[in-house]
C-alpha cells in the first residue's frame, strides 16, 4: 500500500504548513515542491506499475488538502475573497457529489478510481493562481475564478461518462 509514489503524495500535507510562514519565497517553494511531487508520484506509479486504489484516492486528496489549506491562509490574510476561494474549490464539491452518488448507488466498491483530464487541468490552474496570489503578480479577473465552476461541471460530465463506459464493458 505504501510505496514511493504514495509517500511523495503524502509529502504535500507538510508542504501546505509552510504556507503559515509569511515569506513569499517559502510559499513559492512549497507550491513548486507540491507541483513537483504531484508530477513525480504519478509518473513513478505509471512507470513502475505501482498504481494502487489507495494511491488513486490519496494523490488527489493531498492535492485538495494542499490547495484548501493554502486558500484558508490566504483568506485569513484577506488576500482572497470567500467567493473566490469557493469558486476555486467548486470542482471538489462536484467530486463530493459524485462520491455521494457512488455511495448511494452502491457503486463505490466497483468504481475504478483514476485521474481525469478536467481534474488535472483544475489542479494545475489552482497552483498557477496560488503562485500569482503568493507573488502578487496581478489582480486575477473574475472570469478566471468562474472557469473553475465550468471545469467542475466538465469534471462531473467526464466522471459520469467514464462510469457509464466502465459499466458497459463489465
Amino acid at each position: 500500500m505504501f510505496n514511493l509514489s504514495n509517500s511523495l503524495s503524502l509529502l504535500r500535507a507538510p508542504l501546505a504548513f509552510l504556507f503559515l510562514f509569511e515569506s513569499a519565497t517559502v510559499r513559492l517553494i512549497a507550491i513548486l515542491l507540491a507541483m513537483l511531487t504531484d508530477y513525480i508520484d504519478g509518473y513513478l506509479a505509471r512507470k513502475w506499475h505501482t498504481t494502487t486504489r489507495f494511491g488513486a484516492v490519496l494523490d488527489p486528496a493531498m492535492d485538495k488538502f494542499f490547495v484548501v489549506f493554502c486558500l484558508g491562509v490566504l483568506l485569513s490574510e484577506h488576500r482572497l475573497l470567500p467567493w473566490q476561494g469557493l469558486m476555486m474549490i467548486s470542482r471538489d464539491f462536484a467530486l463530493c457529489l459524485f462520491g455521494l452518488y457512488l455511495s448511494l448507488s452502491g457503486l463505490w466498491q466497483s468504481y475504478e478510481f483514476r485521474a481525469i483530464r478536467w481534474g488535472k487541468i483544475t489542479t494545475a490552474l489552482q497552483f498557477v493562481v496560488l503562485i500569482a496570489l503568493t507573488l502578487n503578480w496581478f489582480s486575477i479577473p473574475w472570469y478566471l475564478y468562474a472557469s473553475f465552476v465550468v471545469f467542475a461541471a466538465l469534471a462531473l460530465v467526464e466522471l459520469f461518462q467514464f462510469k457509464k463506459s466502465a459499466s458497459t464493458t463489465m
